[in-house]
């Protein structure tokens, strides 16, 4: 008996050991196309004090010198880590939108230990999606597999950069499918206990057929650390907004005009619904597709061209994903009774933030403006009602003689030299009448003050 026991004690370990995968072949044959990716960006010490750029003969420019504290660097170099992955032998590169955000200077890093600088093809905000090009061929590419295989409980694997640290490997199970995360409308993502930590971001996640299935994207924590609890971007999401990126350097999203809410068990039974599903319209946009469409505030949205709205969080997805103009059959319920409804699908249009990312993280400015160092944009009317101002121009960003003079992003500039300006274009046609060297006083805004600032024109 004692002799048995042995050995099934020497056995055990054997038969546990082989239940359990190899992830050496992922690892040595994927790991090739895993690239880190670092970046570069000039910030703007925002905690500088605002000393005005006066000329040494200025009366006042010994009382600021010996008064006023060192300002130090007004610029300074922040470099950041993340991780992307090779889809095409000439090059081209996914990572995450947030990796490469505000970037001046992008280096991938190959697992041959060459370095590359990168340029963005296009990035899309919404689903943290950015595409990369590098000056390369001849390179390993990874294969798309198929996020609608994936089940729950199956084995996948991370490829990245932790920390800095190339080329780890991690492990983990899927916990979950279609995961919805506040702010994130447009991704179903893939919840894992893969352990994903900052540097990890925009890496690969592979099945056990060494598949990519999805992007490494956000972890929930605590702690700024691993917590159990990643999310990627399924693959199948990524691959179409990287085309969309590549073709057209943005990414086209449909709209039908209507605000949402979840359908609880109570709202279904006063309703008259079996139980909780669809989406419930709380308000319609006046003139949008679904207002013209006939589509009312109360009603619950059940399917959108032929796909199952189960929740409010699958409806933005859906009409998100189908192309603007098409016209689309859309099931409501309405009165204890379905209804159909046709609609045309509008285009959701870029935001601030996605226009300034597909131009490289910078605020868009003029050829005029630029050669000032900054980037102006015109009030609207509810920013001026806002801001209790009847003229003004906003400041995007400031850089060059804009910045040295302390001008901020965020400053409303109200007039030049008391001469007021109501538009950006009235900006450059008052500073087109000084020549270079000359100074002037911008009236300014600033968090409920105005203040004169002295710039000096440098012509360049």
């Amino acid at each position: 008996m004692r002799r048995l026991f042995y050995l099934l004690a020497l056995i055990a370990p054997v038969a546990t050991a082989a239940q359990l995968p190899d992830f050496t072949e992922i690892a040595e044959k994927q790991g090739a196309a895993v690239v880190n990716v670092s970046t570069t960006q000039t910030v703007r010490n925002p905690l500088l004090p605002q000393i005005p750029n006066l000329p040494e003969d200025d009366p006042f420019y010994e009382f600021f010198r010996r008064f006023m504290p060192s300002p130090g660097p007004r610029e300074f170099q922040s470099n950041s880590l993340g991780s992307g992955f090779i889809i095409s032998s000439d090059g081209y590169i996914l990572t995450n939108a947030h990796v490469v955000s505000a970037a001046d200077e992008i280096t991938v890093k190959l697992n041959d230990k060459r370095e590359l600088k990168a340029k963005v093809i296009g990035a899309d905000r919404r689903t943290d999606i950015a595409v990369l090009k590098i000056d390369a061929t001849g390179l390993p590419a990874v294969k798309f597999g198929d996020p609608g295989r994936l089940k729950v409980g199956e084995w996948v694997v991370a490829i990245g950069s932790p920390f800095g640290f190339e080329n780890t490997v991690t492990a983990g199970i899927v916990s979950a499918k279609g995961r919805s995360l506040p702010q994130e409308n447009f991704v179903p993502f893939i919840q894992t206990d893969v352990a994903v930590n900052p540097g990890n971001s925009g890496g690969p996640l592979f099945n056990m057929r060494g598949e990519v299935v999805g992007i490494n994207s956000q972890i929930y924590s605590r702690t700024g650390g691993f917590m159990g609890l990643s999310f990627a971007i399924p693959i199948d999401v990524a691959n179409d907004i990287a085309q969309q990126l590549r073709s057209a350097g943005k990414v086209t999203r449909g709209k039908i005009g209507v605000v949402i809410q979840p359908i609880t068990k109570e709202l279904a039974e006063s309703f008259g619904l079996a139980k909780p599903t669809g989406a419930l319209v709380n308000s319609v946009e006046k003139g949008g597709p679904a207002d013209k469409a006939g589509i009312e505030s109360g009603d619950v949205i059940l399917k959108f061209n032929g796909k199952t709205v189960g929740s409010s969080e699958d409806l933005p997805r859906i009409v998100g994903a189908t192309k603007p103009g098409s016209r689309v059959a859309v099931q409501v319920w309405r009165n204890k009774a379905t209804r159909d409804f046709q609609v045309v699908v509008g285009e959701l249009q870029e935001d601030r933030a996605a226009r300034q990312a597909r131009r490289g993280g910078k605020p868009q400015q003029g050829e005029s403006t630029s050669r000032y160092g900054m980037a102006l944009t015109d009030l609207s009317e509810a920013q001026r009602k806002e801001l209790k101002v009847s003229g003004g121009v906003l400041v995007e960003d400031a850089q060059g003689a804009a910045m040295r003079a302390g001008i901020r992003r965020g400053d409303v500039i109200l007039a030049v030299n008391n001469q007021d300006v109501r538009s950006v274009e009235q900006f450059v046609q008052a500073m087109g009448q000084f020549e270079k060297g000359r100074v002037v006083a911008l009236l300014v805004r600033r968090a409920g003050n105005s203040l004169y600032i002295p710039y000096r024109i440098d012509g360049n």
